[in-house]
């Protein structure tokens, strides 16, 4: 089922919950993708979702129960650097590839416990676990 209207607008019935709270550019980026790969690969929505939020991590993190434009475009961990194929870890929407600083700040942002003390990997794990976390709460 297509996620678009037909003058192209996101339906917001259809989005995830985390993108119902995100902006207009987030939506616009999923939905496009999802309509372009379930077109693609013949209504197979599974693949679909995956090439949509492949396409959102490019150009948004995900903070809290919501997805918000990075710093700068591009892959955000070693799954999304590699493609399809590839078998790596994921973040989870946690723009790994941030600079330490960048992730502090999201930690602080997101009221995250001795952050101070972690390192980057352990930053990233404690953000995904916290945007797990508040997104279940705003589902």
């Amino acid at each position: 089922m297509p996620k678009t209207t037909r003058s192209g607008q996101p339906k917001r019935s259809e989005l995830p919950s985390t993108l119902q709270h995100s902006d207009d550019k987030a939506q616009r980026t999923f939905t496009k993708a999802y309509d372009s790969a379930i077109e693609e690969y013949d209504g197979d929505q599974q693949r679909a979702h995956q090439v949509a939020y492949a396409a959102l991590k490019h150009t948004h993190e995900k903070v809290g129960d919501r997805w918000e434009p990075k710093e700068e475009n591009g892959p955000s961990d070693p799954q999304a650097e590699g493609g399809r194929d590839t078998n790596r870890r994921t973040a989870g929407g946690v723009d790994a590839n941030a600079s330490k600083d960048h992730l502090m700040d999201v930690a602080r942002r997101l009221e995250i416990p001795g952050r101070s003390r972690m390192t980057k990997d352990e930053l990233v794990g404690a953000i995904q676990k916290a945007n797990d976390r508040a997104s279940a709460r705003s589902r």
